[in-house]
This record gives structure tokens, C-alpha cells and sequence, in this order.
């Protein structure tokens, strides 16, 4: 492995110099998907010129595509690993000491530490996913609500899984965090974000929060075109006054186009989470940032968070959907054996690392 990386280092800054941008690959960090060099270029070097030789990189690499970045102030070259690595939910959360109330787990960032989203948060509120067929999404989605399920009672979490398809979220039908029965229709989507709205304005008067109430929507983009101008008056209102209420919205999209969902992403997402989309403007509507790169993620889980003008690569958790299922079963039978059960499944004994300790990890994560 060593060897291997020192060779890709090399040709990077054989590329580099070759073109007249002579730069020095300082240190590299080996993530479950790709492996990132950062690199100090000569001062004065524009990046806009090392950007430009993202192909160049590749083609001497030997491989599809390479994405490289700007990250305060050093320069990323990210490749991807010839075999990558899956983040398996109840592996991370074996790694946690304790997760705090109404926060989904998603996965790991670049560097290897578990990241978490805090959903009552005044940074975080509302959530978008955006990404094409592929990328992830829906399995992210699902990670996440398998996440706040495992670590929230009934009384302090109840989840409203919208999915036009019917297909996405189908294995939590079951699930007893559901407020409503999961929802598969426009017009049921729409009879059930209107209870939202009176819940919210209800909860304005009486000054509640509790429990916090977190809205699933696969398929935003398609929810939005059948439902028309109903539909997003409904969305929009509950993106903008639903945190006070202690309601959240986590919506996917595949296609993120201003047409279709402008004026909600206008509205209030201050997070978002991109994965492989297909063009450089796709990734600039869902990201609300010109230049990240999502265009050149790998798919299958590698996505950037973007939240408060950062962005950060995350390689997501996945969940089978046999855990699911048993996840499901165990949190029906309640009491002590659904919560024995979540503790035998993520090995959180009390002997887990907590959550400041996990930055001084080693870089290779595997």
C-alpha cells in the first residue's frame, strides 16, 4: 500500500511540474473509498490551474477521473481506491459512546471520524439530499432513519416517511416511530403535510416542541411536479417555521433543477448533502456552491455535506435491509428488550470511544 501511494504521489507531481504548476504532495489520507493527497504548490500558483489538470492526473494515474479541491488553504487530489471499503452502520455505531437526542448517524468523514447530524440544531433545521440514481441517497435516507429510530423512544422522535414510489422506504412500514402509516401517494402526501402544518401552527400558539417530528421524502422532485402549486406552498411553509415547532424535513431529489424545486431550496435547506450528480450545474443548485466537484464523486455513498459555506466528503453507512427487519421486530416488542437489543447490535457497553477522541485516529481507515 505504501508503495502504491508514494507512485501516485510522484506522478502527481511529475504532472504538476510537467505543466509549469510544480507543487509537493506534503501527506495522504486513505478514506474506505478514495485516497486524498494535499498538496503545497509554489506560491502565486493559481488554483484554477491545477483544477484544470484533473484529467491530466487521471490519465497519468491510470484512472476514470480524479477530483481535485480547494480546502482552506491547501489543495486536494482525491483518487479513487482500487478496492473500496462499505461503512456498515452498527460497526460505526460500536464506535460511539452516546448519541445525542433526535441526531441521525451518516457515516464517516475524510478523516475517518463518525459524523453525525443534530436535526434540532439552529445550523442544521431541514436537510436535503440530492443525487442521481446510484449515488445513494435513498440508502443514506435510510441510515438515518434507521439511526434515530435505534437511539430515540417513541416520546422523543416520531418519523413520517413519505415515498411516491413506494419502494425506498418500504422495509419500515412497520416501524413504530411512524406518526402516520408510510405514505405512497400525492394525495396522501398531501392530507398529511397539511396535519403537519396545523400541528406546527398549534404548537406556535401552545409554544411546544416536543416530540420532534422528522418528515422523509423520497422523490421531492416528483412530489413537486404532481402536486403542484399545493404541494409547495405546503413544503415551503413548513421549511421555513417548522424548526421553532420542532419539525424537520430530510428530502431527496435526483434531479436537482431550479424549475423544479428553486423556490424550496430558496426556502430554507441549510444542509446539504450531495453525491454524484451529472453535470457541474446540477451540483451547483443542489450544493448552492459553484465549483465543489460533486460531478466527479464516485457514487455509492461518497457525497459532500455542505452546511454554513463548508463542505465536507462523507462516505455514508449503509444498513441491509435483513437489519431492518430485525430492527423493526425488536423496537415492536419495546421495553428492555428493543433497548438490549440496540445495545448487543452497536456494542455501545459503555466501554465505546467517545466522540472527542475519535479525531486522533489513524488515517487509514478501514
Amino acid at each position: 500500500m505504501r508503495r502504491l501511494l508514494e507512485y501516485q504521489a510522484e506522478r502527481i507531481e511529475m504532472v504538476l511540474a510537467s505543466h509549469k504548476v510544480p507543487s509537493h504532495v506534503y501527506r495522504g489520507t486513505v478514506t474506505p473509498r478514495f485516497v486524498r493527497f494535499e498538496l503545497v504548490p509554489i506560491v502565486g500558483t493559481k488554483v484554477s490551474r491545477i483544477k484544470g489538470l484533473g484529467e491530466e492526473i487521471a490519465l497519468s494515474l491510470g484512472i476514470p477521473s480524479c477530483r481535485v479541491s480547494r480546502q482552506n488553504g491547501k489543495i486536494n487530489v482525491e483518487i479513487p481506491r482500487e478496492t473500496p471499503h462499505t461503512v456498515k452502520l452498527l460497526a460505526l455505531c460500536r464506535r460511539l459512546a452516546e448519541i445525542p437526542p433526535c441526531t441521525a448517524v451518516l457515516g464517516l468523514d475524510d478523516e475517518g471520524t463518525p459524523l453525525l447530524l443534530r436535526l434540532p440544531s439552529a445550523d442544521v433545521a431541514h436537510v436535503l439530499l440530492a443525487g442521481r440514481t446510484g449515488s445513494g441517497k435513498t440508502e443514506l435516507a435510510r441510515t438515518m432513519i434507521a439511526s434515530l429510530a435505534m437511539y430515540n423512544r417513541l416520546g422523543e422522535v416520531q418519523l413520517v416517511l413519505i415515498d411516491p414510489k413506494g419502494r425506498g422506504f418500504a422495509t419500515f412500514a412497520d416501524l413504530p416511530h411512524l406518526l402516520y402509516p408510510m405514505v405512497e401517494d400525492v394525495e396522501g402526501a398531501s392530507e398529511v403535510l397539511k396535519r403537519l402544518v396545523a400541528e406546527m401552527e398549534r404548537r406556535d400558539r401552545e409554544k411546544a416542541t416536543q416530540p420532534q417530528v422528522v418528515v422523509f421524502i423520497d422523490e421531492l422532485a416528483d412530489l413537486m411536479m404532481v402536486g403542484g402549486k399545493e404541494m409547495e406552498h405546503l413544503l415551503t411553509r413548513l421549511l421555513q417555521r417548522g424548526r421553532g415547532a420542532g419539525i424537520h424535513i430530510v428530502a431527496c431529489v435526483q434531479k436537482p433543477t431550479v424549475a423544479i424545486i428553486g423556490s424550496l431550496v430558496k426556502s430554507n435547506f441549510p444542509v446539504r448533502i450531495v453525491g454524484s450528480v451529472a453535470s457541474p450545474e446540477d451540483a451547483k443548485v443542489a450544493s448552492g456552491l459553484a465549483g465543489t466537484g460533486a460531478e466527479r464523486l464516485l457514487g455509492r455513498g461518497d457525497f459532500l455535506v455542505i452546511a454554513q459555506g463548508q463542505v465536507m466528503r462523507l462516505q455514508a453507512a449503509c444498513v441491509s435491509g435483513q437489519e431492518i427487519r430485525e430492527l423493526t421486530v425488536r423496537l415492536r416488542e419495546g421495553g428492555r428488550q428493543s433497548r438490549r437489543w440496540v445495545e448487543e447490535a452497536t456494542g455501545t457497553d459503555g466501554r465505546a470511544m467517545p466522540l472527542k477522541r475519535l479525531a486522533a485516529r489513524l488515517k487509514l481507515v478501514k
